[in-house]
């Protein structure tokens, strides 16, 4: 064994987890402030044009925001089931369960996509003439419709830039059952978004 060697195993690499962990629910925190006041404004202005915001919840494919909420709520699913696989040893259950998430998180935006298509083929977007010439109400709803889904949506990019940077880690053993805090803090990451949706589904989709 060398002088290097030596080393190591006298002062072994420091894993500050619990900081790891406190660091991620305060990042957490900052999160939920940002969408919780999104929500704030949202009751503000349902309470100010109820009406305007059930005509235009009409609009929406309550059909899929439901397959979405079912894709997501799923995919907490599959996160939670990779984190104990891999607490387990079991390192193939894991990334299979990790890859199984990923691909629910694209096809949440693939879905998400042709939502937003179908709206925009119908001239329903912000600053378009056949929004503007609706109510006050209904510009609102979809104003708040696609900067909170939007913002929602790019959570969900940057957790699937997160996870495949999960799965890279656990094939080099980078991240394993005895040390994974960073798949854990990955995972809270993602329960997270999937509810910001449940939140966004019924307040949306679910009014009319």
């Amino acid at each position: 064994m060398n002088h290097t060697e030596n080393a190591a195993a006298v002062h072994p690499v420091h894993r500050d987890d619990v900081g790891a962990r406190m660091g991620m629910w305060l990042f957490l925190f900052t999160e939920i402030l940002l969408f919780g006041g999104m929500f704030l404004a949202y009751a503000v202005y349902r309470f100010q044009y109820p009406e305007q915001f059930k005509i235009a919840a009409m609009e929406l494919n309550t059909s899929l925001g439901t397959l979405n909420t079912v894709i997501l709520l799923t995919s907490s699913l599959t996160m939670a089931l990779s984190i104990t696989a891999l607490q387990k040893k079991n390192k193939f259950l894991s990334l299979v369960m990790l890859s199984m998430t990923i691909f629910f998180a694209f096809a949440f935006l693939i879905n998400k996509y042709f939502e937003w298509g179908a709206k925009f083929s119908h001239g329903l977007y912000p600053g378009s003439e056949e929004l503007l010439a609706k109510s006050n109400g209904e510009i609102v709803f979809f104003g708040l419709y696609y900067m909170m889904t939007g913002l929602h949506g790019l959570h969900i990019i940057i957790g699937i830039a997160i996870l495949l940077f999960m799965l890279v880690f656990i094939i080099k053993d980078k991240v394993t059952y005895d040390n994974h805090v960073k798949l854990e803090n990955s995972g809270l990451y993602w329960h997270l978004v999937d509810l910001i949706w449940i939140f966004l589904f019924p307040l949306f989709y679910l009014i009319h």
